[in-house]
C-alpha cells in the first residue's frame, strides 16, 4: 500500500517529525509493507456487485497487525467507570480508575465498568486502521484518541483509511478519507481537541 494524501490535524505530523520521527517513518513502512492486491479475495454476495472480487478488510487487518506488531507496538485499553448522573461524571473523569468506583458507590449509584481499546500504541502515539464500518471513524477521533489524549496517554492519534478509489472495491458501507476529511474539516479547528494525522491509502 501507499500513502496517497495526509492531514495534520492540530500539527499532529509537525510534532511526530519533530519529537517522534522513527515511529513516523515506522508507520509509513508498515503501510508499504501490505500488500493490498494479495488481500483482494472476498467474493461479493451483495445485490448491487455480486461476483466481484473485492478487498478483504479481516487480511488487510491482519497484515498491518503483524507489521506493528513485529515492530513492538502493541494494544492498548484505558479503563473506567460510568453512571448515570453527569454532575458525577464531571467530578470524576480525571480520578484514577478506582477511585472513580468508589465515588460513585458513595453517591450511591452503581458503577458501570467501561474503556476504550486502541490496537497499536508505541511510545505514546496510537495508530487505528479503519477499513470496517464507516460509523468507528468517528468513534476513533473523537472518542478513542480524544480519550487517550486527554489521559495523558498519547501525544497524537493517527487514523489510516482507504481512498475513495480504494472503497469502490470494497464492501458497502466502508470508511473513505475524503469523507472524514471533511467530517474533521467542518468541525474547525480545534475539534477533536487532540493532534491527529489522517492518512488515506490505496493499493
Amino acid at each position: 500500500m501507499r500513502v496517497e494524501a495526509e492531514y495534520s490535524h492540530l500539527n499532529g505530523k509537525e510534532y511526530l517529525l519533530v519529537h517522534h520521527r522513527r515511529l513516523w517513518n515506522e508507520v509509513l513502512g508498515v503501510i508499504g509493507s501490505v500488500d493490498a492486491n494479495s488481500c483482494k479475495t472476498k467474493i461479493s454476495q451483495e445485490k448491487t456487485m455480486r461476483g466481484r472480487q473485492l478487498f478483504d478488510p479481516g487480511r488487510m487487518n491482519s497484515e498491518f497487525k503483524n507489521g506493528f506488531s513485529a515492530l513492538g507496538w502493541g494494544e492498548r485499553r484505558s479503563n473506567f467507570w460510568v453512571t448515570a448522573d453527569n454532575k458525577l461524571l464531571r467530578d470524576i473523569y480525571h480520578l484514577p480508575e478506582e477511585e472513580q468506583k468508589n465515588r460513585i458507590q458513595e453517591a450511591g449509584h452503581e458503577p458501570i465498568f467501561s474503556y476504550n481499546q486502541t490496537d497499536f500504541v508505541k511510545d505514546r502515539i496510537a495508530v487505528e486502521v479503519q477499513f470496517g464500518k464507516y460509523a468507528f471513524v468517528a468513534h476513533d477521533l473523537f472518542v478513542k484518541h480524544l480519550s487517550f489524549y486527554v489521559s495523558d496517554i498519547i501525544d497524537v492519534g493517527i487514523e489510516i483509511l482507504p481512498m475513495k478509489v480504494m472503497e469502490r472495491e470494497m464492501s458497502s458501507g466502508v470508511p473513505y478519507y475524503e469523507r472524514d476529511l471533511l467530517n474533521v474539516l467542518r468541525q474547525g479547528r480545534g475539534v477533536p481537541a487532540v493532534p491527529l494525522v489522517l492518512l488515506g491509502v490505496t493499493a
